[in-house]
């Protein structure tokens, strides 16, 4: 490693500004997240424009930008067919117009007749020959030289002008060190430049620079500062990672007391994968320092059994258990299905929801203080303050990116004794490779890529709403033949009123069309109760069809549904539509879903109904809707304590990320004040809720 200077100190900095830059330009660069000149080095241009060279009038190529010199021949302001600025510019070659719709007076100023001006935009055909509407204009005297250069078009806000952001820009290379901290053999090993080389590639490149490599993101420079963005998130997940593990926890060592228990009396023996998840977990849980694991797989791939187990070893050693869930209907199956598999064992567990009576509530509230009960499953009201776990060991969050870091920390804060919990996340949305690698750096990650043997096959299929009614024909036939179907009702974002009200038709429709069968309606805006006794009917067989919202979108199993018809398929996510789908199939029956869309299709619907169409694979469909969507969904509510990336793109730069993995290991071990210095540059200390 190089010895560098320290970073430069942040020292005469005025609240709401830094030298040079006032409250009012510092809160316009706020916007863009620029709070210092060291961010402004890192502001990279979006695009450039040649200003190396002029046109003669007469060779603009219509549609084409570009830059002519010539003398101003008339300017005024004309009322028809609108208010505008209209200017005739002459050079050798001929004229061309220029108009303006806004427009100021010291514009008019600027096109003063006889004054020579230069002119950048695009060259279009207008009713009085070529022009140009909105042109960039630029006073110049005779034979003043073009810039050696080509222009760099930066991100911007309104009213912060290209002009001011270029020249704060400028002055920031200008005095803030390009320090290099990365070590010469790797920049060698991956053909990166220096950091030195690569800033001046991006803000000044020469009128010979691959124009087309530079916008696409593609060239060496860009390549630089991708790999450097992508080494500085794995260094701060990597250090919170680290820190972690300094930090003290129960050592819950697997005794075989309850876990065997539990093995020897399931109806169903584990499979490969999900006896590799209870191995790898087991022995985070014996460690005397937080396990931080992250347990995905597909829908129906058995994560509820592997956190039964866990929660068990946890048991065997005395300390309590807690499993949150984000919505009432995943959190009550979870304690149902649990209370079946521990209550031959002996083992109680406790389920607390914000609908529960407050007498039931109290209740287990007082068990649970009391150190009675050991296992509890619930929703967000196990990070309510009145609820007390004496002894805490393991938390397990089921559908983790549906709580937000703040919610995470609030049930690790439940901890006592000076000890952390263990912590398990559960995801039934696969997340790929890559963003496993990037944005979970922080977490180790287990990965159920199998599915449990019985299980029947999805077909799903594609339907216009023109055929509506082939569909509820379909319903009835489903049901007639002793079969039970789901029917899910629109997304509409933009109002849960209105969504709740087209559950409501749709349900009453439904009912109309569908005589002697039993029609259920489960939706957001229920009582608690009155969704669990729909929900418990459905899954007794007392009612045919189930018209729900997103709800049932996770946690519901019922093995004799084996239809699905999602209206309006073309506005869910895929990961929805996924989750969505694997509510059936989890019988023996032949399963079909049916995705119901109205045309004509966006292009991204139509992507996504290809994909989901084309695909059962969690693992395949993850991997297109990160393409499709990008990162920055996906991670969910994680987002707000792990910095997104602005410049790497996990797909197209995939390749950059072991490097930059294997190096963050050795600097944070080698090289730490380096890292620091890096982690300063790019993150400014802002690092987030890295540590939930």
């Amino acid at each position: 490693m190089k010895r560098e200077s320290p970073p430069p100190a942040d020292k005469g900095r005025t609240p709401g500004g830094w030298p040079g830059v006032g409250p009012q330009l510092a809160a316009q660069l706020a916007k863009l997240d620029l709070r210092r000149p060291q961010d402004l080095v890192l502001h990279l241009p979006l695009r450039y424009e040649d200003e190396t060279r002029l046109t003669p009038i007469a060779a603009a190529r219509n549609g084409a930008d570009a830059q002519i010199e010539g003398v101003v021949e008339s300017c005024e302001i004309t009322l028809r067919p609108r208010r505008q600025l209209v200017a005739r510019i002459r050079d050798a070659s001929g004229t061309l117009v220029a108009r303006w719709l806004n427009f100021y007076p010291s514009q008019q100023k600027q096109l003063a007749i006889g004054r020579r001006v230069r002119l950048f935009g695009p060259v279009r055909g207008g009713f009085f020959g070529d022009e140009m509407v909105h042109p960039r204009v630029h006073p110049v005297a005779e034979g003043e030289p073009l810039p050696d250069g080509l222009t760099p078009v930066y991100p911007t806000t309104a009213g912060l002008a290209q002009s001011a952001l270029r020249k704060l820009v400028g002055r920031a290379l200008a005095t803030v060190p390009p320090d290099e901290h990365l070590p010469d053999d790797l920049l060698a090993a991956l053909g990166l430049p220096a950091f030195a080389d690569a800033l001046s590639a991006l803000h000044h490149p020469p009128p010979d620079a691959d124009a087309a490599s530079l916008e696409d993101r593609e060239h060496p420079a860009w390549r630089r500062m991708k790999f450097e963005e992508l080494l500085v998130q794995q260094l701060s997940l990597r250090r919170a990672y680290n820190a972690r593990r300094t930090r003290r926890a129960p050592a819950l060592h697997r005794t075989g007391r309850l876990t065997d228990a539990l093995l020897a009396q399931l109806p169903f023996a584990l499979t490969g994968a999900q006896a590799r998840a209870v191995g790898e977990i087991a022995g985070d849980l014996a460690a005397p320092h937080p396990m931080q694991r992250l347990l995905q797989g597909d829908v129906g791939s058995g994560k509820t059994v592997v956190a039964a187990l866990a929660m068990l070893q946890a048991a065997e050693n005395g300390m309590q258990a807690v499993l949150m869930a984000p919505t009432e209907i995943l959190a009550e199956q979870h304690w149902k299905k649990l209370a079946a598999w521990l209550d031959p064992l002996g083992v109680d567990v406790a389920w607390l929801s914000g609908s529960r009576k407050k007498r039931e509530r109290d209740a287990e509230l007082a068990r649970l203080a009391g150190g009675g009960v050991l296992l509890a499953v619930g929703t967000h009201a196990l990070i309510e303050d009145p609820v007390a776990f004496p002894r805490l060991g393991l938390a397990i969050v089921d559908e983790q990116h549906r709580f937000g870091v703040r919610q995470r920390l609030a049930l690790r804060e439940k901890g006592t004794l000076g000890l952390h919990p263990h912590m398990l996340m559960m995801s039934a949305t696969p997340i790929p490779r890559t963003l496993a690698m990037s944005y979970y750096a922080d977490l180790d990650v287990t990965v159920l890529d199998e599915l449990p043997p019985g299980r029947s096959p999805i077909v799903t299929k594609l339907v216009t709403d023109a055929r509506r009614d082939e569909v509820v024909a379909r319903v009835r036939e489903a049901c007639a033949a002793g079969r039970q179907a789901y029917w899910v009702c629109p997304l509409i974002e933009e109002s849960e009123a209105l969504q709740l009200q087209t559950a409501i038709e749709t349900f009453e429709t439904l009912s109309a069309a569908l005589p002697g069968l039993k029609v259920g309606l489960v939706h957001g805006r229920l009582k608690a109760d009155e969704k669990s006794a729909t929900m418990a009917a459905f899954a007794a067989g007392a009612l045919h069809v189930l018209v729900a919202t997103t709800v049932i979108e996770v946690g519901v199993d019922v093995p004799n549904a084996s239809l699905m018809v999602i209206e309006h398929a073309e506005r869910f996510g895929l990961a929805q539509l996924h989750q969505l789908r694997g509510r059936v199939g989890r019988g023996t029956a032949e399963s079909v879903c049916v995705l119901l869309y109205a045309k004509p299709l966006s292009e991204n619907g139509r992507a996504r109904l290809k994909v989901i169409f084309e695909h059962t694979d969690g693992f395949a469909i993850a991997r297109e809707d990160l393409r499709i969507r990008g990162p920055g969904e996906f991670v969910g509510a994680r987002q707000s304590g792990v910095p997104l990336l602005r410049y790497a793109d996990l797909e197209r730069d995939a390749d950059l990320l072991e490097p930059a993995r294997a190096l963050a290991e050795r600097m944070l071990k080698d090289a730490p004040a380096a890292a620091d210095r890096l982690m300063d540059r790019w993150l400014g200390g802002r690092e987030g809720l890295l540590r939930a």
